[in-house]
C-alpha cells in the first residue's frame, strides 16, 4: 500500500522487488520489497513547484532514476538521482514556450530521449548520452513533419518507446493516430497507426518486443468506454499497422509486452485491463479496475499504477 492519494502515471519497475512510481503533486515513491511498503523519495520542491506532475520515470536500480515533469514552458523538467532519491539534480528545464514534454525513454543506462509536442511544426526531441545528466535538442531536420493538431499524450510514459536500437513516437489529435519510427533517433519516418484519432484521441501507447513486432493502443480519453479501433499491431517494425480483430474494452493509456512470453502483452486504462497472447491481434478483458500505466519485467511480474495511489502487481503465468 502506497498510503498516497497521488495519481501515478509514471511507473518504472526494475525487478519483482524494486519499483518506482511518479505522479501528481511532485510525488515520487520507491519500493524495494515487492510493493509491500513505499518510501517518498521525490525531489525537494518549493511551494511554487509542489504541483509539478511527474508523468514519466525511468529507473535501473534502487538508486538510479530519472523523472520527467510535464507542462508548458518551464514546467517541463527532468530530475536525476543516483542515491535512491536522497538527492536530486535538475538536469533539464524547458526554455521553449511552445514545447510541452510528454514522455521519456532510455535504450540503455546512458542514452535516452524525451519528446515534446510539436515545436515549429515538428515533434521536439532532446537527447542524453550520460544517463540524464545533460540534454541536447535533437536537430529537427530529420523529423517527419507533424500534422495540424498533432501531439503526444502524457498518459502513461509510453508515447515514446525504444527497443532493439529503434525508437518510436505515438501521436494523436489527428485521424487516424500516427506512429513515428527511427533507427537512430535522428532520422524519422511516420505511418498511420490504424487507430481512430481526433481531438483527445489517437495512439496513447506504443511498445515493441523486438525490431519487428509492435503493439499500439489508445482511444478517446473523453469517451473511455469506446472499444472500437483502439488497438493495432505491426510485424514489420512499424512500417505498417493492422487494426486488431478484437479490441480492448475501452480507451487504453498504457501497454507492455511480457518479457519471454512471445506474443503476450497487457493494456490498461480507466475502465479496465486486457491481455493478448497473439501479439495484439485479439484482446481479452480480465479486470475492471482503473489503471493508467503498466510495465512487465523479466520473470513475468507486471506492475501497474493509477489514480488514488494505486499500485498493483500481476504475476503472468
Amino acid at each position: 500500500m502506497t498510503r498516497s492519494d497521488a495519481r501515478f502515471r509514471g511507473l518504472a519497475p526494475v525487478s519483482d522487488q524494486i519499483a518506482w512510481v511518479s505522479g501528481t503533486s511532485g510525488t515520487v515513491l520507491r519500493s524495494i520489497d515487492g510493493g509491500d511498503t513505499w518510501q517518498s523519495v521525490g525531489p525537494e520542491l518549493s511551494k511554487e513547484d509542489s504541483t509539478l506532475e511527474f508523468r514519466d520515470i525511468e529507473a535501473w536500480s534502487a538508486e538510479k532514476a530519472v523523472v520527467l515533469s510535464i507542462g508548458e514552458g518551464n514546467s517541463s523538467r527532468i530530475y536525476v538521482t543516483k542515491d535512491g532519491g536522497e538527492t536530486w539534480t535538475q538536469s533539464f528545464t524547458n526554455q521553449e514556450p511552445t514545447a510541452f514534454y510528454d514522455c521519456i525513454a532510455f535504450e540503455n543506462p546512458k542514452r535516452g530521449m524525451a519528446m515534446s509536442d510539436p515545436v515549429d511544426g515538428k515533434i521536439r526531441l532532446i537527447e542524453t548520452r550520460d544517463g540524464g545528466a545533460s540534454w541536447d535538442i535533437v536537430d529537427s531536420d530529420g523529423m517527419a513533419p507533424a500534422l495540424e493538431g498533432e501531439s503526444g499524450f502524457a498518459a502513461s510514459g509510453t508515447c515514446l518507446a525504444t527497443t532493439a536500437g529503434r525508437w518510436y513516437v505515438a501521436s494523436g489529435g489527428v485521424n487516424p493516430g500516427r506512429i513515428f519510427r527511427s533507427g537512430d533517433g535522428h532520422h524519422w519516418a511516420v505511418s498511420d497507426a490504424s487507430i481512430a484519432g481526433g481531438e483527445g484521441s489517437g495512439v496513447f501507447s506504443v511498445q515493441f518486443r523486438d525490431a519487428k513486432h509492435g503493439i499500439a493502443v489508445g482511444g478517446n480519453y473523453s469517451a473511455p468506454t469506446g472499444a472500437i479501433n483502439n488497438a493495432a499491431w505491426s510485424k514489420d517494425g512499424g512500417v505498417t499497422w493492422v487494426s486488431s480483430t478484437s479490441f480492448p474494452g475501452g480507451y487504453r493509456s498504457g501497454s507492455s509486452w511480457v518479457p519471454g512470453r512471445c506474443g503476450a502483452a497487457l493494456a490498461v486504462g480507466p475502465t479496465g485491463s486486457d491481455y493478448t497472447i497473439d501479439g495484439g491481434r485479439n484482446w481479452h478483458g480480465f479486470d475492471n479496475g482503473s489503471l493508467d500505466s503498466v510495465e512487465c519485467v523479466k520473470g513475468g511480474t507486471c506492475w501497474a499504477s493509477g489514480e488514488r495511489g494505486v499500485v498493483a502487481r500481476l504475476i503472468f503465468v
